[in-house]
């Protein structure tokens, strides 16, 4: 129920320009033309504002008695109220999103709720993409740290508390994304200083994601330098997505700079857009990256960033967020574009001299596109297609956009800053060639993508773009055998239609629309439905902007003749095209005119052949049939759809002599033929001619169908008795093809059919009484409910693409063509509709008296001897109960529903208030019958109650009779008629949302930009339509319950219970849907659901109950509500009394899918005490704006007064479910697996706020020495979190400690940080553990870019007394877990379960966190209670051969010792002391498979924790030696593991040796051993990232660093560049001492090389791989000679590895020169080819990916080297060099085309080859060679185009084709290259000579010759 889905403009009536009217006039203007455009009177505004007042109202009420529940409800008809587009002040509505944003923060509120209130902000702000604003800043400030505070649990919740479905984060994340504009822009500072104290490597992930969230878009010069700082320093695709959104809406929030909205807030202009010049490369490079293009022959990802956020912190990788990457980029690109520097002369100039039409965004764009047009060539598609026509399609959406706003007086953005025609069309050539190519993408979606792109630019400039696309139409469409490209052509026009029929779009277009259309004919082809539906799509959108008659001097034309439709299958298209329609014709208004008048001389004959065609098309259908009667499959089915849609189009835009041409022409066919296969089609043909001219079609048809059916039933048609669908019988065709014909003639007209009714009456009767086939009788039911539907509804007619009047007029007639693709704004348009005459609803009455009545006299009749039926009466019940449900799904509208009384209101009087029951919003829906005093209105109730009662005795009589599976049908077709009874009324949600659905895709294809004010009339009728039927279906919502209604809802509740599937399956979906409709029918019906669970059911019944149970709607109601929640669970647990497999697996599906419901704070919403001052504040700001009567001071007191009964009610339902749920699973006969289900509720049970049971915890610590794994595994959870609860009551003072995780630990102390440099030294510092002053730091998550004031400390335990007791309310808990524990032998039984072997097998075994975490709980809450006995038991298995059992006990170990934190000393001590008396034997004990128990040991000990409590480990770990040439590389490689744990968790303490290791892995970089190298390389990479702590003592000193500092983050200093300089240099020494093969992998130069390379490698595929280029940098020209070394394959792999690294990762923009410089250099001083030939595809690579960056003189050098190696000595560099000339030449150096041309002309004209044997035979023949080479290279840097100076070139390349290869063989592929598929153009540039020579490039001369 988007209330923002039915606005053609945002507001129709003022679209933006400047107006002095207030917002509210605005919104009272924009309703108007809503409420004029439907055809009955609606509410007034003060009618609607009092509805909102009594909505508010509840609303308020429900707030202040936290009755959270019942308030969502209440959201639910704000929804309502928004969607009927009323205005609302803009006080309301900023005091009404303050409410929301209140509620989301209530801390311990169910997600799901909190979800709905969030989605409530996003409806009330209008916040989406394109869309205007309903509030601005002025209007609206929210504090921001509220929200900061909640959300901070949920970035980094309790590891104890983590649950992985959570989704809290995301929902809070929405909410500050919507709401960030309304943070004060003076907060941002606070903000800053909130936030990057908090930002290190770990969070980086999490932060920048938070920051863009929250950080307002005003003053972004205070965070934007930050932000790219940050952006140079991490490699993470989530912050390249972060910061180019943010950069994106920037870009677009600031295209008027500081004249926008925002003032002195805003940003101010600078080099680019609002982007200085370094920016924008950084910018621009990004943009290149995202394409994913590959280059050169590099395989793998064109980046890491990718894997390097797979790395990072695992918490951050739960903020989800859909991304539009390319939107983000495209925005960024077009509103930067403006006039902002010299314009280049032409396309080729020296882009040094100036910019593509003066705009230096656009000239980046022009280079990006450039750069990646062959990549648009369908023969060259990828995975980069969809990147590339995604960006191609947001650029040309975005310049849409900002063209048509700078076009508005209200248009804020300088004259001197806005778009100019020169960049429009600048934009379009550059965009136009990659579009034409994508268009015959191999996928349809970047197709689509790029027609839409073309679609918008023929849009902006059709000139351009127009004939280009016509050229490729008719070639496409002439060769029709094509498919695909065919396809894709007619798909393009569909998408052009506008400019090719608007005459003021594009002059030229009209002329080719009959032509067009005539191609499309053949296209209409059963045996390719894609292509068909490409025709009818194309047919459609051209015919719905045409009138199709015929305006030539010579009217009328002769019929096409009497051609047989079969043979029209392959008609003959010579299309003759009228003169002038050469594309490049220019001519002026009147010959277009002229031109386009005499082709519709042409319309007769294809209006013609388009129907013979279809014609032809129905006769080859498949045979209608299958369950659900339809035509064949789907594409059938689809085909079927589009003719329809497209005849529909066609016949409403026929003038009126093609409309009497095309009746005969149909008629004829009818009355000539019956077609089983089409009998559906063919009715909806003769639909669509109904539809235009109702009285004419009826009076056609009607006399001879209705005499032909009449004739059909006196001899036998359908009198075969059947109640299932069936096969069609043969001779009953006829009959069904005239009910067909006659259906399709009474979908339309209403009144026209009052003259028939008595012969409608006498057929009616007649086909029920005669029609006794199923097929026969449900096709008089479609008839019936037709006829009525037509008569009693209100819908719009003449959907025409002009007013009925202007239609109507003479001069139309004369001129239509003139008014072609005309649009309309919506006040212009003129609707009329169909509401429903007093004869009409007299003609109902009539039916209901003599067809309904009737037929349900028979029903009863038949139900007094139901139990005894037989086939007769079987199908005379569904025949005649068929016809009366036909009847009433006809009549959805025909009268609205009064004041029910509820019999059964289900409402507890003691918990709930009837005034908080919710209503429905009773508003004007056009509704036919609304007073209950009209006699009519009585008595169609009194037939519609009757109607409900026949039902329900229907269901009671065959509910009763157990006559098998015969009666099935009739059961089946009870529960249809309860479905329409119940439901059908107003309009189902599916109707609407489909309707919704289409009027959003039909707007976007006529519309230019989001805020488009005009559009084609038959959108602003379908949203005029839309508006009605929203009206209509609110009345459908919120429904009370009759008794009647409440009869049927049992009858439905039993059905669904059926033991047929069939019956039970259908009558559960429409309980489903019933529930959604009718107030508190889910409460209904539970209870018999429940019933249906008990002992002694049967397993049919049970899988029914559970199905319905299993729906989201009911399951979710049901579990939040307080009397049936725990029954709900209790009810599932009982099922095990039933064998049946499929019950028990249904079972345990429908438990694993409620899990999710069953959480603490949904018991907690329901139970809500606290007080929430906030929420008190912004209710009593929001009740200022309303009257005095806002709240209704009864219904106030009474919630007030049932607030603690209903919580004291659901506590004790709480209690009564938790004994339940222990008393079956403690039951010796549960089986287990419902011990698991009760185990994983109990779990879910669990609550903080509350003490559970010692039971539980008894049950929950037995059950975790469980056998069952399953059992056992959630057992040990809930130990987890009981525990947990058990440390959060302690710690915790008041509610909101409790759920936003603020307790505070008595050993907690706070430590202010003034000096960060004294701070951080005295982490260094030892501490005596007695010391009072001693304070342990175990969490050091801040000081990476600045300090938060205060940190966390904790004073160490120095009694021997424990410090911490547990609240006096758990004790009795601890008790009951403590008694499992003394039972002797828990402890012995833990570990041999964990020790089980698995099943799996896995050849590398690691610590399960499940398990140390457990054993933490215990270890924390008893502390050193049970230690000796769990170190006793532990001490044989970590020394045991069984490595599971190994396993096991490191798991719990590692748990007793992370648990010991706050143990007294003593104790704490003596562990500590058993664990370093063991270490050495354990060390001993370690294996390969079993090294990681011992590293995930230690590092569960030092993560997130100070090593300064255990430094006897620390000790310990850095006493091991680090030996790196011993003759055992696992004894080395165990030593440099654990080594590693301490440089990865304890950065403070290591930090003063940091140096030191390093040095001493540098120095032993030559070992010999592989896995020796690879730990050296993860150790440095390790410590060189913990020694990067680029920290300030204050934000602002940070902020003020990146404002000023080329390098505020410090990546560019290398701290151990000396180190890796000095091994460069020996490198080159080290290379000749190599060992010749097979003993090279021993030299020192591979060993030290492998090292260096395997450390950048490892490094570069992280978070932080910019700091690795300084080291890169240095071994750069090493690392070029060690990939050409072909004695080692390492080396080889590892050095052309990190080359692709230098692509993979962006460098700093400095590094971009350096790095070139060195690749040139390599490559121009090396005396190896191989080199050179190495180094070419990697520097393609490099260069390409950073072309952004990449300054004139670089590239000058680039050219000179390639030109170089084009006369190099090795064929393979030349012709890399060739390869790599043309992709440079293309993407920056057009400007030298020309002169290079010249220089390899003359170079192959003065250079002759000599004979074989001249000396001078190889260097002239690589002279030659390195011409041709050149040539080729020009030629094929335009591979698109033809330019003047090619041409003449093919004569130089023919007069060398027979040299000798490779010369030839270079002429050749390049000569093959050169005919793509534009050559049918292209070869116009060439004379007949050039032609020539083009062939003999081609094929040389005869071999003979």
């Amino acid at each position: 129920m988007d209330d923002n889905e039915m606005s053609v403009p945002d507001s129709p009536v003022d679209s933006g320009e400047a107006s002095p009217q207030s917002a509210f006039e605005k919104q009272r203007a924009s309703l108007q033309t809503y409420l004029d455009s439907i055809p009955y009177d609606c509410e007034s505004i003060d009618y609607m504002q009092d509805r909102l007042e009594e909505i508010v109202g509840k609303i308020i009420v429900c707030a202040q008695t936290k009755n959270w529940l019942v308030l969502t409800t209440w959201d639910g008809m704000l929804q309502c109220w928004l969607l009927l587009r009323y205005p609302m002040s803009n006080a309301i509505r900023a005091k009404l999103v303050r409410l929301y944003y209140e509620l989301c923060l209530v801390p311990g509120l169910e997600p799901r709720i909190v979800r709905s209130w969030a989605d409530m902000i996003s409806r009330l702000l209008c916040s989406k993409a394109d869309q205007r604003r309903r509030l601005e800043p002025s209007d609206l400030q929210l504090p921001w740290e509220p929200l900061w505070r909640v959300m901070q649990k949920e970035l980094w919740p309790k590891k104890r508390l983590q649950e992985s479905s959570r989704n809290m984060i995301n929902i809070l994340l929405y909410v500050a994304e919507h709401c960030r504009r309304y943070f004060p822009t003076s907060e941002i500072p606070n903000m800053l200083s909130a936030f990057i104290p908090m930002v290190t490597k770990d969070t980086i992930l999490t932060m920048i994601p938070v920051m863009t969230s929250f950080l307002p878009p005003t003053k972004p010069q205070l965070y934007l330098p930050m932000f790219f700082k940050l952006w140079e320093a991490f490699n993470s695709s989530i912050i390249d997505d972060r910061l180019l959104e943010l950069c994106g809406e920037l870009s677009e929030e600031y295209v008027a700079g500081r004249f926008g909205d925002a003032g002195e807030n805003g940003a101010e202009y600078k080099d680019v857009g609002i982007w200085a010049e370094a920016e924008w490369t950084t910018l621009i490079g990004k943009v290149l990256n995202s394409m994913n293009v590959p280059v050169g022959a590099v395989k793998g990802a064109s980046t890491t960033a990718t894997h390097a956020d797979t790395m990072g912190d695992r918490q951050s990788l739960r903020i989800r967020k859909p991304f539009s990457r390319y939107s983000s980029l495209a925005k960024i690109l077009v509103f930067s574009m403006c006039l902002d520097g010299p314009e280049r002369s032409d396309h080729t100039t020296d882009a040094g001299r100036g910019f593509l039409a003066g705009s230096r965004a656009m000239d980046s764009l022009d280079k990006l596109i450039t750069s990646t047009e062959s990549y648009f060539h369908p023969s060259n598609s990828g995975h980069w297609t969809m990147a590339l026509t995604s960006f191609l399609h947001r650029l040309a959406v975005e310049f849409c956009k900002r063209w048509k706003e700078e076009e508005l007086r209200s248009c804020k953005t300088p004259v001197t800053r806005r778009l100019t025609p020169a960049i429009r069309r600048a934009f379009v050539t550059t965009l136009r060639t990659p579009a034409l190519l994508a268009m015959f993408a191999k996928d349809p979606l970047s197709s689509s993508y790029a027609q839409g792109s073309l679609r918008l630019l023929a849009m902006l400039e059709p000139n351009l773009v127009m004939p280009e696309l016509l050229e490729r139409a008719y070639s496409g469409l002439e060769v029709i055998n094509e498919t695909h490209r065919t396809t894709q052509v007619m798909t393009m026009l569909s998408g052009v239609a506008l400019p090719l029929a608007n005459e003021k779009i594009w002059l030229s277009g009209q002329k080719h629309i009959v032509p067009l259309l005539e191609l499309c004919i053949p296209g209409i082809d059963l045996n390719d439905p894609m292509k068909t539906l490409c025709a009818s799509m194309f047919i459609v959108s051209i015919a719905q902007h045409i009138k199709i008659g015929d305006l030539s001097m010579h009217r009328g034309a002769a019929f096409a003749g009497d051609v047989p439709a079969e043979e029209l299958m392959d008609i003959d298209h010579g299309i003759c095209l009228p003169e002038g329609t050469e594309n490049g014709s220019m001519l002026s208004r009147d010959d277009e005119r002229a031109l386009t008048r005499e082709t519709t001389a042409a319309f007769d004959d294809w209006v013609t052949s388009l129907f013979r065609r279809v014609f032809a098309l129905y006769e080859n259908l498949p045979e209608e049939g299958g369950r659900r009667n339809t035509t064949g499959g789907k594409m059938e089915e689809a085909v079927i759809k589009s003719i329809k849609g497209t005849l529909d189009v066609v016949c409403l835009h026929l003038s009126d002599p093609l409309f009497e041409l095309v009746l005969k022409l149909v008629y004829d066919y009818a009355t000539t033929n019956a077609r089983s296969n089409a009998v559906r089609a063919f009715g909806q043909l003769v639909a669509c001619l109904a539809r235009v001219k109702p009285e004419k079609v009826i009076a056609k048809f009607l006399p001879y169908c209705i005499n032909q059916i009449q004739e059909e039933l006196k001899h036998g048609a359908s009198s075969i008795r059947t109640t299932s669908t069936h096969q069609a019988v043969a001779s009953d065709t006829t009959l069904h093809w005239n009910m067909s014909i006659l259906r399709g003639c009474l979908g339309y007209g209403g009144s026209a059919l009052l003259q028939y009714k008595d012969q409608f009456l006498d057929l009616i009767s007649l086909l029920i009484d005669k029609t006794k086939s199923e097929r026969g009788y449900s096709g008089t039911g479609r008839l019936i409910n037709r006829i009525l539907h037509t008569v009693a509804g209100i819908y719009p007619i003449n959907a025409r693409f002009v007013n009925t009047d202007e239609w109507e007029s003479p001069e139309f007639d004369r001129n239509h063509n003139l008014h072609w693709g005309k649009l309309y704004d919506p006040q212009d348009v003129k609707i009329e509709w169909h509401v429903p005459s007093p004869g009409e609803i007299d003609f109902v009455l009539e039916v209901l008296d003599k067809i309904a009545a009737p037929a349900l006299d028979a029903v009863e009749e038949l139900l007094q001897t139901a139990g005894h039926w037989d086939n007769v009466a079987r199908n005379d019940f569904c025949r005649y109960l068929h016809a009366v449900r036909s009847i009433w799904s006809g009549l959805p509208t025909i009268y609205r529903e009064g004041a029910k009384e509820m019999k059964t209101p289900c409402v507890d009087e003691a918990l709930e208030v009837p005034g908080l029951l919710v209503n429905h919003l009773n508003v004007a829906a056009g509704f036919v019958l609304e007073d209950p005093n009209d006699p009519r209105y009585q008595k169609v109730v009194a037939h519609r109650t009757r109607f409900g009662v026949v039902v329900h005795r229907a269901a009671i009589a065959l509910r009763q009779q157990t006559e098998g599976e015969d009666h099935i049908d009739a059961v089946i077709s009870v529960s249809k008629a309860i479905d329409v009874f119940l439901l059908e009324y107003a309009m189902t949600r599916s109707n609407f949302d489909t309707m919704q659905k289409t009027y959003s895709a039909t707007r976007e294809l006529s519309r230019m930009w989001p805020r488009q004010k005009e559009n084609s009339r038959a959108v602003i009728l379908k949203r005029a339509q839309l508006y009605h039927s929203g009206r209509v279906y609110l009345e459908s919502l919120y429904r009370r319950r009759s008794e009647l209604d409440d009869q049927l809802l049992e009858d439905l509740t039993s059905l669904s219970l059926s033991p047929y599937t069939r019956v039970r399956r259908h009558a559960q979906a429409v309980l489903n849907n019933a529930c959604g409709y009718f107030i508190r029918s889910t409460r209904f019906v539970i209870p018999q659901l429940y019933q249906s669970l008990t002992r002694g059911t049967d397993a049919d019944r049970m899988k029914g109950a559970l199905y319905v149970l299993w729906n989201k709607g009911i399951a979710s109601y049901a579990i939040s509500d307080v009397k049936y929640g725990g029954p709900y669970l209790l009810n599932l647990l009982e099922c095990q009394h039933q064998e049946k497999p499929s019950v028990q697996k249904l079972v345990g599906s429908l438990v694993q899918s409620i899990l999710v419901y069953i959480t603490e704070e949904a018991i907690h919403t329901n139970a809500f005490i606290e007080s929430v001052p906030r929420i008190d504040e912004a209710v009593q700001s929001l009740s200022a704006e309303f009257t005095p009567k806002l709240i209704d001071e009864n219904i106030l007191r009474e919630a007030i007064s049932k607030l603690q009964p209903r919580v004291a009610e659901r506590n004790r339902q709480y209690d009564l479910a938790i004994s339940g749920i222990l008393e079956i699973a403690s039951r010796p006969t549960t089986h287990w697996r419902y011990v698991q289900f009760a185990t994983r509720f109990l779990h879910g049970l669990l609550k903080r706020d509350s003490c559970p049971s010692p039971l539980l915890a008894k049950f929950l610590t037995e059950e975790s020495i469980s056998p069952h794994p399953t059992i056992r595994s959630y057992a040990q959870k809930g130990v987890v979190k009981m525990t947990a609860h058990i440390k959060i009551r302690t710690y915790s003072k008041t509610s909101d400690e409790v759920w936003l995780d603020e307790w505070r630990s008595p050993l907690r102390e706070t430590i202010t940080i003034t000096d960060p440099a004294q701070f951080v030294q005295s982490l260094t510092q030892p501490i005596e553990k007695n010391s009072n002053n001693a304070l342990y730091i175990d969490k050091l998550d801040t000081g990476f870019l600045a300090w938060v004031p205060t940190i966390k400390a904790y004073r160490p335990v120095t009694s021997e007394q424990s410090p911490i007791q547990w609240e006096h309310a758990s004790l009795a808990l601890l008790q009951a877990m403590s008694e499992v524990f003394n039972t002797g032998n828990y402890f012995s039984k833990l570990a041999l379960l964990l020790g089980q072997e698995s099943g799996r097998n896995p050849s590398n075994l690691e610590l399960r966190a499940d398990n140390i975490v457990f054993m933490k709980s215990i270890s924390k809450m008893f502390e050193h209670r049970y230690v000796n006995e769990i170190l006793l038991v532990i001490e044989p298995l970590l020394t045991d051969l069984d490595r599971y059992r190994q396993r096991a006990a490191a798991e719990i170990l590692a748990g007793l010792l992370r648990g010991s934190k706050h143990w007294p000393l003593p104790a704490f001590n003596a562990l500590w002391s058993w664990m370093g008396s063991h270490m050495d034997q354990i060390y001993a004990q370690i294996k390969p498979d079993t090294l990681s128990f011992l590293e995930g040991l230690f590092n569960e000990q030092l993560s997130d924790r100070d090593s300064r409590r255990i430094g006897p480990l620390v000790g310990w770990i850095l006493s091991l030696p680090l030996e790196f040439h011993s003759d055992s590389a696992f004894s080395m490689t165990k030593n440099l593991t654990l080594f590693n744990v301490i440089v990865d968790c304890s950065w403070a303490q290591f930090a003063p040796l940091a140096d030191q290791y390093a040095s001493t892995f540098f120095e032993n970089a030559n070992t010999g051993y592989a896995e020796v190298r690879t730990h050296i390389a993860t150790n440095l990479a390790a410590i060189v990232s913990s020694q990067w702590q680029p920290w300030y003592p204050s934000t602002d000193a940070f902020l003020q660093a990146c404002d000023t500092s080329l390098d505020p983050l410090g990546i560019r200093r290398a701290r151990y560049i000396d180190r890796l300089s000095e091994i460069a240099s020996r490198l080159p020494v080290w290379k000749e001492q190599r060992y010749p093969p097979p003993r090279v992998s021993q030299s020192q130069y591979d060993k030290v090389g492998l090292t260096v390379l395997q450390w950048i490698w490892t490094a570069s595929h992280g978070p932080q791989a910019p700091l690795i280029f300084p080291y890169v940098i240095s071994l750069l020209p090493e690392v070029l000679r060690m990939s050409e070394l072909n004695d080692s394959s390492e080396l080889q792999k590892y050095s052309s590895a990190v080359l692709y690294i230098l692509s993979a990762v962006p460098p700093p923009a400095e590094y971009v020169e350096i790095i070139a410089d060195n690749f040139l250099t390599a490559i121009t001083s090396s005396t190896s080819w191989r080199i050179r030939l190495h180094a070419l595809p990697t520097f393609i690579v490099f260069f390409y990916r950073n072309l952004m960056s990449m300054s004139s003189s670089v590239v000058a050098k680039v050219m000179d080297v390639l030109l170089e190696c084009l006369s190099d000595e090795n064929v393979e560099v030349r012709e890399m060099a060739s390869k790599m000339l043309s992709g440079v030449v293309r993407c920056s150096q057009r400007q030298s085309i020309i002169p290079l041309k010249d220089r390899f002309v003359r170079l192959a004209s003065r250079t002759s080859i000599p004979s074989r044997k001249d000396p001078k035979y190889a260097e002239s023949l690589r002279t030659v060679h390195s011409a041709i080479l050149g040539l080729c290279a020009l030629l094929e840097s335009f591979p698109y185009s033809v330019e003047p100076w090619m041409p003449p070139l093919t004569e130089v390349l023919a007069a060398h084709a027979t040299d000798p290869p490779p010369i030839s063989t270079t002429i050749r592929k390049c000569a093959s290259e050169f005919k793509k598929d534009t050559w049918h153009k292209d070869q116009q540039a060439f004379d007949e000579d050039q032609l020539q020579s083009l062939s003999t490039m081609l094929v040389g001369t005869s071999y003979y010759a």
